[in-house]
């Protein structure tokens, strides 16, 4: 039977990505498995616009991050092969190559949201 992966890693790992604009951004969750940043910015449902979050489930990792879904952002296929979705990347292991370019898309991303003026 293969190891269990030790997603609590993976968790803290990503975690520490998106954390470094917790300063500018809203923390609507931060708990074991589950960590959830909001901009300032109410869109036009009358709520906060997300910007991303962590998320442990069974399998793997879930690393959210909405300006890719909204803003044109070029990324490797390696980490395009992680997407679920549009705004979404898995992650069973620590990938410190493909961990390192979704800190530079996180960057990327909120500097775009910046230039619209949705986060600080």
């Amino acid at each position: 039977m293969p190891a269990k992966p030790d997603l609590a890693t993976v968790f803290a790992s990503l975690r520490s990505i998106m954390a470094e604009f917790e300063p500018r951004l809203d923390v609507l969750t931060d708990e074991p498995g589950h960590y959830y940043l909001n901009t300032h910015t109410i869109g036009p449902n009358k709520h906060p616009i997300a910007f991303g979050g962590v998320r442990t489930g069974k399998a793997y990792v879930s690393y959210y991050l909405m300006p890719v879904y909204m803003t044109s952002i070029e990324m490797s296929p390696e980490l395009k092969k992680r997407m679920q979705g549009k705004a979404c990347f898995n992650f069973k292991a620590v990938d410190e190559p493909l961990f390192k370019e979704l800190q530079t898309l996180t960057r990327r991303g909120y500097s775009a949201w910046k230039a619209k003026k949705w986060v600080d």
